[in-house]
C-alpha cells in the first residue's frame, strides 16, 4: 500500500508556479474578511449604528436578488427555447446576479461595493441585442460565397 502511494505522490508533485498560486488564494481567502472587518469597524466608529443598518439591508436586498434572478433565468430560457435557440447570456447574466446576491448577503462594506459594481457594469446582452436589431434592419448584405481553392 505504502508503494502505491509513493507512486502516486511522485505522479502529482507540484511545481513551484502552482504552490505559489495556492499561497496566494489562501492569503487571499484570509485576507478577504480580515479587511472587511476592519472597514466594518473603522466605519462604525464613524456612523455608529446605521452601518449595521447596512449590513442588514445589504442581506436583504442579496436575498431578493437570488431570488429575482432564478425567475429571470427560468423567464429567458423558457423565451429563449420557444424560439428555438438556446441563451449562453441568460446564464451569464443570471450567474453574475447570483454572484453579487451572494457578496450582497456577506457582512461588510467592501464585498457590497464589488456587488454593486458587478450589477451596473453592462453585460453582454447589449452586444447581442444590437446584434439582432441590426438583423432587423437589414444591414447585412446577403450573398454567395464559393471558395477557389
Amino acid at each position: 500500500m505504502t508503494a502505491k502511494w509513493e507512486a502516486l505522490s511522485g505522479l502529482v508533485r507540484l511545481d513551484g508556479d502552482v504552490e505559489v498560486m495556492r499561497l496566494i488564494l489562501f492569503a487571499i481567502l484570509l485576507g478577504f474578511p480580515l479587511l472587511e472587518a476592519v472597514v466594518l469597524v473603522r466605519l462604525s466608529e464613524t456612523l455608529g449604528w446605521w452601518i449595521l443598518a447596512w449590513v442588514v439591508l445589504a442581506a436583504v436586498a442579496g436575498m431578493a436578488l437570488i431570488k429575482e434572478a432564478r425567475f429571470a433565468l427560468l423567464a429567458r430560457l423558457a423565451a429563449g427555447l420557444a424560439q428555438g435557440r438556446f441563451s449562453i447570456v441568460a446564464l451569464t447574466d443570471s450567474a453574475r446576479t447570483v454572484f453579487a446576491g451572494i457578496l450582497l448577503i456577506y457582512p461588510g462594506v467592501v464585498s457590497d461595493l464589488i456587488a454593486l459594481t458587478l450589477l451596473l457594469l453592462p453585460g453582454p446582452r447589449f452586444v447581442v441585442e444590437s446584434a439582432s436589431r441590426r438583423e432587423r434592419r437589414g444591414t447585412f448584405i446577403e450573398g454567395d460565397f464559393r471558395r477557389t481553392r
